[in-house]
């Protein structure tokens, strides 16, 4: 299915917080799977340096070794690395601040540069920003929502 039918605009490209792609690798039938799964099929997800460095080293905490294997884990993020659109943010957008979490900037950052208009988290201190300028920061319940309200009106 090409991307132009299966998915709303708005979703083609879209950056997603770190929490809700591990949410969607420890729960693979919740929301953030379905939506994650829908993601990679119909879209791409878009990833920075620095936003692929944080989601490196969150799967790779101890926590998540009775959940995840090691196989497990490279495959994630083989999957996510090869079929991502990836941006680099430039010193301009790097330096801004805007979240009470600085360490969640980096999405932010991330969605600016690549010029999309969603950014998916579960993080209160990002949906706490929502609207910020053209970008809608939504949460995965709502993104899912509105991704098959998108599928199911005439176009």
């Amino acid at each position: 299915m090409k991307a132009e039918e299966g998915i709303a605009v708005c979703y083609r490209r879209v950056v997603v917080d770190t929490n809700v792609l591990l949410s969607a690798a420890l729960a693979p039938y919740g929301v953030p799977a379905v939506l994650v799964d829908r993601l990679l099929r119909d879209g791409r997800l878009v990833f920075s340096m620095p936003t692929f460095a944080e989601l490196e080293s969150r799967i790779w905490k101890p926590k998540f070794d009775r959940y995840l294997s090691i196989e497990r884990r490279q495959a994630l993020l083989r999957e996510f690395s090869a079929s991502a659109a990836w941006v680099k943010v430039p010193p301009a957008i790097a330096t801004r601040r805007f979240s009470r979490d600085p360490n969640d900037d980096v999405f932010i950052h991330t969605a600016l540069a690549a010029e999309v208009n969603r950014l998916i988290s579960g993080d209160d201190d990002l949906l706490t920003l929502h609207p910020l300028a053209d970008l809608h920061i939504v949460a995965p319940r709502n993104a899912l929502d509105e991704i098959v309200q998108g599928s199911r009106s005439p176009r």
